[in-house]
């Protein structure tokens, strides 16, 4: 993939920045209100920009220079952020590598099925960056990773990869693994 930005990320989550994304996942619930706040609060302000100021002597429109925290500019690009910052779980699986897995023959008595609670998962973006980190591990056969039910399903070869190892890669994401699965 010759995007540059998967090399971004990579470099983020590990200077730690995914566990401290996981830290305000204590917001979710207060998601949509805080969305719709944001929208209020941008159409307010392109409102009081748009609208033209009477002047007190001659009732005429006038226009007085601004500084560029009160340009127009400034303003059209605090938007624009926003709207990329909202969408953003919708387009976040572009900036993590491809999951596709070699086929590999594995015999049935190896494979183990093992099912991990992952507390702070909110979005699909945080649903791809378990899977990226788990696919990562050798023997994983598949990986099944849910926000709405907390939870990631994961099928390895036991005699490359355990338990412990994929609870690790899950928990390095910065979310926890809120069971003891089987070892």
């Amino acid at each position: 993939m010759g995007f540059r930005g998967v090399s971004l990320v990579r470099n983020i989550q590990v200077a730690g920045t995914g566990s401290l994304t996981g830290n305000f996942s204590w917001l979710e619930p207060f998601r949509w209100p805080l969305v719709v706040v944001s929208i209020l609060a941008l159409g307010l302000a392109w409102y009081l920009k748009i609208k033209p100021t009477k002047s007190e002597d001659c009732g005429c429109d006038t226009e007085s220079p601004t500084s560029f925290f009160q340009s127009k500019t400034f303003l059209g690009g605090v938007t624009v952020f926003v709207i990329l910052s909202l969408s953003f779980p919708y387009y976040s699986e572009a900036f993590y590598p491809s999951n596709e897995k070699e086929i590999v023959f594995v015999q049935e008595q190896n494979i183990q099925t093992v099912e991990y609670l992952v507390s702070g998962m909110t979005c699909a973006g945080c649903e791809g960056h378990v899977k990226s980190e788990v696919n990562k591990l050798n023997g994983i056969v598949s990986c099944q990773v849910s926000y709405e039910e907390g939870n990631t399903i994961v099928k390895f070869d036991s005699t490359l990869t355990n338990v412990g190892d994929v609870k690790i890669a899950i928990e390095r994401t910065g979310y926890k693994v809120t069971n003891n699965p089987e070892q």
